[in-house]
């Protein structure tokens, strides 16, 4: 069996943080990804879909992202039945974030969460010529 999902789109509202009764954090947001194709002469559409972040990626979309951010996630699709104020039964479909990057430039995604600053880059030590030794093999390479 397959469910993958890769979706990429602008967050329509602020993220939502809560946590469970057990502790766990879990963000529920909706992003629009507009489709790929409009009718000559209309405005192109756009789908409304609901995420579900959970602990790590739940805390890093909260801190991150905004209304109006620009965001690609993957994860999966899942569906769960629940009734609603009138007692009908219905399904809601979400998509289960897995993963969540930044996409375009802070000017796009419209984010003023401050972004941690990057790791310092690593030192490395220069090696000396008696760190490496001369192979003699004069046989053809094997391809």
């Amino acid at each position: 069996m397959l469910n993958c999902v890769t979706l990429m789109g602008r967050l329509v509202a602020d993220p939502e943080l809560r946590t469970t009764g057990t502790g766990k954090s879990v963000c529920t947001f909706r992003i629009a990804v507009d489709r790929s194709f409009a009718k000559a002469g209309e405005q192109r559409q756009a789908d409304f879909i609901t995420i579900v972040a959970w602990e790590n990626t739940a805390n890093f979309v909260c801190r991150y992202f905004a209304k109006g951010s620009m965001i690609a996630i993957q994860g999966s699709i899942q569906t769960r039945q629940y009734e609603d104020n009138t007692g009908a039964k219905r399904t809601a479909f979400e998509v289960l974030a897995r993963e969540v990057s930044f996409c375009g430039s802070k000017s796009e995604t419209g984010a003023s969460a401050p972004v941690a600053a990057p790791a310092a880059a690593p030192t490395y030590q220069n090696a000396s010529p008696s760190d490496f030794e001369e192979i003699a093999d004069d046989e053809d390479l094997p391809f």
